[in-house]
């Protein structure tokens, strides 16, 4: 225990706060951290994988994994400068095909046993979304809303395959993967009829969901968006449609931090959404102007979403999963900074006296609300981090800085 971290606790008991306690309880909330930042979304399923449909990642920094054995180097090192529990989330198009061709609707188990052994390794839980992107199967910006049966059925297929190898995932590594459906489906310029393209969606949907899959293994999500790059007028997908749907279907609803107005926040959605469904998944993201992408910092919103995490006890309730691409920067470097910083929102958080606050907003009294939370923004909270890193086994500080550095040096430089 450092000096700074026994004067840091000593301050926060003052409060009513145990450090010890939000240490532990922090470390034990699982970060699903996504491996297509290693690769700015290209996956294997051919050595010249490119964004379409909604998708796009800006820059071209050297050192980008090429294949599965850097892939994972790459995540292997982000782990190790991360503190606390974490996951691995998978798409589609990162199986391990061996070279061969293998059309989405034909994936299978056996295409991703290597990722399993890896996890398996690792010890890490897996989770899962089908690539409904990036395909000459995806018509007229359009999936599983197309007019055309045959192209509707190819995503179908493509979808049911997803959920059943992350029913794999669960069964080999006993913990229920999460697998989140997201489709970049709808109209660059104004439709005529968004309700007909809605039905068929939520058809499409219901075939989909029809397998049925025990949730001690999976964990179905939708993920809604406000607009995307070609899908600008009409988004068939949206918030409304899959609430609606994980409320009448049984499944989570995905709330994405860049896919909603630039007014909106999904910090205030939570306690919103969690008032009628019993789980949902958090894509964490930053959005500048619009669904960005951008490494998450530690700005406002994502120290309210770890507080309403938090506070309300929501972390067996929330499936917190990282997603964001940036090529224009280092992306060991892009990783580790957006994962430290969920982390830290969740120990900052931990670190407040909640019920004290409850109490004193319950019996009115705002201008203390007010004072105190603005007071106890600068506790010493950097201790409590830098303790926490360090009994996780992660550089504590900027040291990190200068592992990324030499692993640049040493790895990453040798790709191009």
């Amino acid at each position: 225990m450092s000096e700074e971290y026994r004067i840091a606790k000593e301050k926060y008991a003052s409060i009513g706060v145990d450090t010890e306690v939000a240490i532990k309880r922090v470390s034990e909330i699982p970060v699903s951290i996504h491996c297509w930042q290693g690769d700015d979304v290209r996956g294997f399923e051919s050595p010249d994988g490119d964004l379409t449909g909604g998708i796009q990642t800006t820059g071209n920094f050297p050192g980008r994994a090429k294949n599965i054995d850097q892939l994972r180097e790459d995540i292997e090192m982000v782990f190790s400068l991360v503190p606390g529990k974490k996951r691995l989330n998978l798409h589609a198009i990162y199986l391990d095909n061996g070279g061969k061709k293998v059309e989405r609707n034909k994936i299978e188990p056996k295409h991703f046993a290597s990722w399993v052994d890896w996890a398996r390794e690792n010890k890490v839980g897996l989770d899962f979304n089908p690539t409904c992107f990036s395909s000459p199967m995806m018509k007229d910006g359009l999936t599983l809303s197309h007019p055309d049966k045959a192209i509707r059925d190819y995503w179908i297929e493509h979808c049911i395959a997803s959920r059943k190898i992350a029913e794999y995932f669960g069964k080999e590594l006993g913990t229920p993967a999460v697998t989140n459906l997201w489709v970049p489906d709808g109209f660059k310029d104004n439709p005529i009829n968004r309700y007909e393209a809605r039905q068929r969606l939520i058809s499409a949907m219901d075939e989909i969901y029809s397998v049925k899959i025990d949730k001690k293994y999976n964990l179905d999500s939708a993920e809604g968006k406000l607009f995307g790059i070609g899908a600008e007028s009409c988004t068939v997908g949206q918030h409304e449609i899959y609430l609606a749907y994980a409320l009448t279907r049984g499944i989570m609803v995905t709330l994405d931090s860049g896919h909603y107005h630039p007014t909106e926040v999904i910090s205030d959605k939570i306690s919103s959404v969690l008032s009628f469904v019993p789980e949902i998944l958090l894509h964490v993201s930053r959005p500048v102007r619009w669904d960005s992408d951008h490494v998450i910092i530690l700005d406002d919103e994502l120290k309210a979403i770890g507080a309403e995490i938090i506070r309300n006890n929501f972390e067996n309730r929330v499936h917190i999963g990282l997603d964001y691409f940036d090529a224009s920067i280092n992306r060991i470097a892009a990783w580790t900074v957006g994962a430290r910083n969920i982390k830290k929102s969740l120990l900052l958080a931990a670190l407040e006296p909640t019920k004290k606050l409850t109490k004193i907003e319950r019996e009115g009294d705002f201008t203390s609300r007010l004072e105190l939370t603005e007071e106890y923004k600068t506790y010493p909270f950097g201790a409590v981090w830098d303790e926490f890193c360090a009994r996780n086994k992660v550089p504590v500080g900027e040291k990190w800085i200068a592992k990324v550095k030499k692993y640049t040096k040493d790895v990453l430089s040798d790709r191009d």
